[in-house]
Order: structure tokens, then sequence, then C-alpha cells
């Protein structure tokens, strides 16, 4: 099946745009820090002009729905379902630390992460993580599984996690959590990694099998996941 997914992430400092097309990737990130809502929708449409598409000849859209950064993750998810609401397109939402897990595998060979995100207020956004290979009439794919749920919780208590779990040595880590704590990456759970922030290139491979199996949202079911309950969120259309 030729299947065209443009996905796009806001989440974090990095402002990240990607593309599958005729089984191709295009891909760009920036380091936008606070610069996001000017810079992602210019990225979308050079990203679609250099494939020669428009918006309408996309499959689905996919978008990073968290845990990041409450504006970013607002400013993601506002996008995605203002593109999807135009161009009557279905939504497949990934995490951002699944994103990161898959960027590990294709990097490192990892099957198991640990990811953390800063979360300011001496917190961090995390999760530890599965994967293996699934096989399927369309292809094989990486499913992540959750040894550790996603979660917002101190340094420490994520520390006191992880050495309740067996084996954490063959783990990699990634995320900004590790260099914003530093007594994180001197607990030596895990091993290091570059990989920094999510980008919307591994999002691809995550969102192909949702979109095979028909796990699809239309763009007013759009949820942003925070982690955080003390934000709020409301739809564009008013729900």
């Amino acid at each position: 099946m030729n299947l065209t997914l443009l996905a796009l992430d806001t989440s974090t400092e990095a402002c990240s745009v990607a593309l599958l097309h005729r089984g191709e990737t295009l891909w760009a990130d920036e380091q936008a820090q606070r610069s996001h809502t000017k810079r992602i929708l210019p990225m979308i449409d050079k990203i679609l002009a250099d494939a020669g598409l428009h918006l309408k000849q996309v499959d689905a859209l996919v978008f990073g729905r968290g845990p990041g950064s409450f504006t970013g993750v607002r400013v993601g998810a506002g996008i995605a379902q203002g593109l999807a609401l135009g161009a009557d397109l279905p939504v497949i939402p990934v995490s951002n630390l699944t994103a990161m897990a898959q960027a590990a595998y294709e990097i490192h060979g990892a099957n198991k992460v640990i990811g953390a995100i800063d979360a300011r207020m001496e917190e961090v956004y995390c999760c530890y993580l599965s994967g293996q290979k699934v096989r399927s009439e369309f292809g094989e794919f990486m499913q992540w599984q959750p040894l550790i749920e996603e979660q917002v919780c101190s340094p420490q208590r994520l520390i006191e996690q992880l050495k309740a779990m067996p084996q954490t040595e063959a783990c990699w880590r990634v995320g900004t959590g590790w260099s914003a704590y530093p007594q994180l990456a001197e607990a030596d759970l895990a091993r290091s990694s570059d990989i920094i922030l999510p980008s919307a290139r591994y999002m691809l491979p995550l969102a192909q099998p949702e979109w095979y199996a028909k796990r699809l949202l239309n763009a007013v079911e759009i949820e942003p996941v925070y982690l955080r309950n003390q934000v709020t969120w409301k739809k564009l259309p008013g729900r």
C-alpha cells in the first residue's frame, strides 16, 4: 500500500516535521525554543512542497501528543487539529517518550529504553519501555510495551522504581531528564545515548501499524497528554 503520512511535533524544545511517501522519509528538525508557532507551518509547507504534495493528498496526520512542555503540547495538538479539520484527515497520536524509544532502537538497536523528559519543578515525565519486532502482512514494526507506565514523578522516585526492575543495565536512556537531574545519570541504571529530544521522523514507524489496524482519530477526538492533572485543554470546535 502506498501510504503517505505527515508527522509533526512541538512538545519539547524541538520543532519537527516528517513525511512518509512512496516508502521514502523526508524530515526536518529544528531547535525552536519559544518559536514553534512561527516555525511549524512553514516547515510543513516546505516538506510537502519538496515531495510535490498537497496536504489533502496525505492519508493521515501524526502528531506528538506529549508528554512535554504544556505550551508545546498545546501547540502541537492545536496545529494537528486545525490541519486535520481543514483537510478532513484522520489523526494518529504518538507518545513522545515512545518516539525516543523508537529512535534508540533504530540508532542503537535498543529494545529496552528508559525515557525521562525534564518536567521542571524537580520532576520528570518518564517511562520504561520494552520493545519487540512484530511481523504483519504490511511489514515489520517495533511494538513497545510499558514496564513502567508513563508518569510524572521526582527523579528519586524514578530511581527507586528502576532499582526494583531487573537488568536495567541492558537499557538505553533517552531524553532531557538525565542531564537536567544529574542524580539520574549518577544512579548508573542505563546506557547513555545522545537521543535528547523527540523527532517526528521516529513517529512514522510507530504510526504505520496504527494506520493498518485502523486505530485512527478524527480531529475533534484529539487529546494532548500532559500527565499533570492541573492543566486544562479546550478543543477548537468548543467541545
